[in-house]
């Protein structure tokens, strides 16, 4: 029962990411929100419910190893190896890696990026804000695992393919497990470098 429960959990937040209901909404309107302390509303108090759903889908679900990966220098890229760890996402390739230096420490793995008229921005930037349960105020819906790090835009976890057309509204979508490592290895004032452009954009 548990399972089921989970399932369709994780359907209605795939639901919610087909209809664009996970990023931001265009260049420059920040999806975050901080909830008032001593408040809730009927979704930051579904959210929990709904991250733990997640986290026994993917308990429960086969996925790879996380074992490091064979390769341990990071792909060539304009991704600076002079300012520790680095988030590093190719647009180009819809690809993304962290490195420390020139290491590589995680990925690279798949990722889905802002459709056209909503591009995920490139360029240098910092995580400035991470949220476990995050809940977006625009379409109030889950971004679980959500790392801001430029004007509302954020790696976060969904529950579909990569490869769902036609993109998301600037946000980079991880999968469940992917979000969850990126989570763990990643802190605030950790470099996040964009580059290239998404086919199609």
């Amino acid at each position: 029962m548990k399972q089921l429960k989970a399932r369709v959990t994780v359907a209605a937040l795939a639901m919610a990411a087909l209809l664009g209901g996970v990023g931001t909404l265009g260049v420059g309107t920040a999806d975050a929100v901080t909830p008032t302390p001593g408040t809730t509303t009927p979704a930051v108090a579904a959210q929990a419910a709904t991250t733990q759903a997640i986290s026994t889908h993917a308990a429960t679900t086969s996925h790879p190893a996380t074992t490091p990966h064979p390769a341990t220098t990071a792909p060539k890229s304009p991704c600076p190896t002079n300012r520790g760890r680095v988030v590093c996402v190719d647009l180009t390739h819809q690809k993304l890696w962290i490195q420390d230096g020139s290491k590589l420490v995680f990925g690279p793995v798949a990722v889905r990026t802002g459709r056209r008229g909503y591009v995920t921005r490139d360029g240098l930037w910092h995580i400035y804000w991470r949220d476990l349960h995050h809940v977006s105020s625009i379409y109030d819906v889950p971004m679980p695992y959500s790392q801001f790090f430029t004007g509302g835009e954020a790696l976060h976890a969904v529950g579909i393919p990569m490869s769902t057309p036609p993109g998301s509204h600037g946000c980079v979508n991880m999968t469940v497990h992917d979000a969850q490592i990126a989570w763990k290895l990643l802190r605030v004032g950790d470099v996040v470098d964009v580059f290239g452009r998404k086919p199609g954009t």
